[in-house]
């Protein structure tokens, strides 16, 4: 069937076009199927870049198509750098990223370790930890807005049992102090299921036969476990981070599902900040400037991480 197909085909091919095709290297007719694919990356993703980092440098409003462009060069980049509530959101991003990723890789990791053990019931047991991970960040976000309510909430009622605090005198999402812890719980629960898949992975390519070796050396499970495991987990471990960094540092829809950035601004993370600037306020030439300083500072970041972890590799 296929080959008659693939005969049929070639009957109907005009010959001064099967001429050109057999003149083809395997290179040329790669970069034909290769080029639309190519094409749709640049439109889709490098166009809309070159063009954010043009506006950056103009007091450009979309609300206001018909008014005149002004040429403003760095002015709105020295404005961000100089704000001292841009400062806070980073602030907010950073107490948000650094947390997260903390428990996520220490709870990730001890799944994953005690997953490897294989005692009877792992299959199951992977299979629900994972399954917060699977589910949309709205239907988190609505989902643990519910747990957290004052008045009906599991969390607080469980505050209440373990501390004896009335469950009614306090609100997660509601207080200036506890609303980022009650973020970063949320974005723990969800996403240490993936730390925990990657340091699983991690740990089962590890060969039996060099904790084999560590036996007949009579080394204890504790330094089979600082020499072997953890240098050779270390760089799934620091993989795991660069994913959830890159995630967190532009995380925006599971912290406007909880608290829209509030109470006040103590949760306004920079994503939620840039968006208000660009859609809410307008100022389309400003909100460029900081989508660029962000994309800089995102990109800085994980090029240097990357060489860490290269190295890490190497080893």
């Amino acid at each position: 069937m296929t080959n008659s197909v693939i005969t049929a085909a070639a009957e109907k091919t005009p010959p001064s076009v099967a001429r050109k095709v057999r003149g083809l290297s395997d290179r040329a007719i790669a970069w034909i199927f290769v080029a639309p694919t190519i094409f749709l990356l640049l439109a889709i993703n490098i166009f809309p870049l070159i063009w954010t980092v043009r506006l950056s440098f103009t007091d450009y409003r979309a609300n206001r198509l018909n008014r005149e462009v002004e040429w403003v060069g760095l002015r709105n980049y020295e404005r961000i750098l100089t704000d001292d509530g841009i400062w806070m959101n980073m602030q907010a991003t950073a107490h948000f990223l650094v947390w997260t990723i903390v428990f996520q890789v220490l709870i990730g990791f001890a799944l994953a370790y005690l997953i490897n053990k294989k005692f009877k019931g792992s299959a199951l047991w992977t299979t629900i930890i994972v399954l917060p991970m699977m589910l949309s960040p709205a239907v988190v976000g609505n989902f643990w807005t519910f747990l957290y309510q004052p008045q009906i909430g599991l969390i607080n009622y469980m505050v209440e049992f373990f501390t004896g605090i009335p469950a009614s005198s306090f609100s997660m999402l509601g207080s200036v102090e506890l609303a980022p812890w009650a973020i970063v719980i949320v974005d723990t629960w969800m996403w240490t299921p993936f730390v925990m898949l990657i340091c699983l992975a991690g740990l089962r390519s590890i060969p039996d036969y060099i904790y084999e070796a560590a036996e007949i050396d009579r080394a204890s499970k504790w330094r089979q476990f600082w020499t072997i495991t953890i240098p050779m987990v270390l760089p799934f471990l620091m993989l795991a981070v660069l994913f959830r960094g890159i995630e967190n540092f532009k995380m925006f829809d599971l912290v406007v599902q909880l608290t829209g950035g509030g109470p006040g601004s103590i949760t306004e993370l920079a994503s939620i900040n840039l968006k208000r600037e660009a859609f809410e306020k307008w100022r389309t030439g400003y909100s460029s400037a900081y989508a660029v300083i962000l994309f800089v500072t995102i990109f800085g970041l994980a090029s240097i991480y990357v060489k860490a972890l290269n190295k890490v590799k190497a080893r």
